[in-house]
Order: C-alpha cells, then structure tokens, then sequence
C-alpha cells in the first residue's frame, strides 16, 4: 500500500502480516480522491475515518492538506500501526482512536466535512452505518462516502448522491443539503 498524491505521495503503509484488514486498493483510493477534489477544499476540513483499519484512506486525506483526521478502528493493532507510521511521516493532524465504531457513533458529539467508513463487508449491522453517520456526523453542505461490496445499494437513501465501482470495491457517496 501506498499514498498515492499529495506531500505524502510514495509513501508506503507497511502493516504488519498479523493485522486482518481490506485495505482499500491504490487504484479505489486514487479514484475516490480525485471525486473528493472537486466535491471539498481539503485544507478547509475535518474528516472521520471509521472502520479505519491501518489507516490508508486518512493518510491519504493528511497528504492532502485536511486540517484535522479523526481515525476510528476498534482492532488495536490497527490503531499501534497508525501512531507509529504518523510518527514516522511526522504528521501531527490525524488522530487514532481505539473505539468500536459503533460506540464512537453513538457517544461523539462532534460533526465532519467529510466522513469515510469501510466496515467489513460481512459485518452484521452493516446497513446501519449509513443512517448513523448521516443523522449527525456530516455537516451541512458535507459529504459521507460508504465503501461496500456490489451486493448492496443505497440508492433510495435520501443522501444519496452517486455510486461508483473499481472491480470489487464499490463507493457510495452520500451528501448532507446546506442549511
């Protein structure tokens, strides 16, 4: 895995063997962002990683110039590997939190700009992260965007904005109305 545009660019996440993750692929996370670049300012943002796993996509995000990444995974081999690579690129914007995301959903007060959740694919209460994100976490004006197989579709979400597909990774892309 690698970052793949920004200050960060090259870089490579290097997680080891005994961590059970999906990383998002290069070429999803290189499509993803360039969607994202002409839908937000990057430097005007705070985001949310849930079901962060080694933490690529908020990464990705901190090579692009965001002003703040929260990264939420509840595995804390996940969260170890994250503080210890944002030790070594020297970033000091991203925070890793070790938290069930669905505690996190239900205890946090706070909202984000732009939130990104890539829950196991055969999670059990997958269908729930949509409308718990979307009922408090985006900011108006904001952005979700949910990675999940081909099985599913969010198409009748009121939210919904579009869905796009690299090979097996599927992005929905969900956006809060301004006030």
């Amino acid at each position: 895995m690698r970052i793949v545009a920004g200050e960060l660019r090259g870089r490579r996440l290097n997680p080891p063997s005994n961590i059970e993750v999906r990383p998002t692929t290069d070429f999803a996370k290189e499509s993803l962002f360039n969607i994202l670049r002409h839908k937000i300012d990057f430097e005007q943002c705070v985001a949310l990683d849930i079901f962060c796993g080694t933490g690529g996509i908020g990464f990705e995000f901190v090579s692009r110039g965001i002003k703040q990444v929260t990264s939420v995974d509840v595995n804390p081999k996940c969260i170890a590997f994250i503080n210890k690579t944002k030790e070594q690129f020297g970033v000091n914007n991203l925070f890793a939190l070790r938290q069930d995301a669905f505690v996190y959903l239900k205890r946090s007060k706070m909202s984000f700009d732009v939130v990104f959740a890539d829950p196991p694919y055969d999670m059990k209460d997958f269908d729930l992260v949509p409308d718990m994100v979307l009922s408090s976490f985006v900011k108006p004006g904001g952005w979700f965007v949910l990675e999940h197989s081909k099985k599913r579709s969010y198409t009748k979400n009121p939210y919904f904005v579009e869905q796009r597909h690299y090979g097996k990774v599927n992005f929905s892309f969900f956006q809060i109305p301004e006030e």
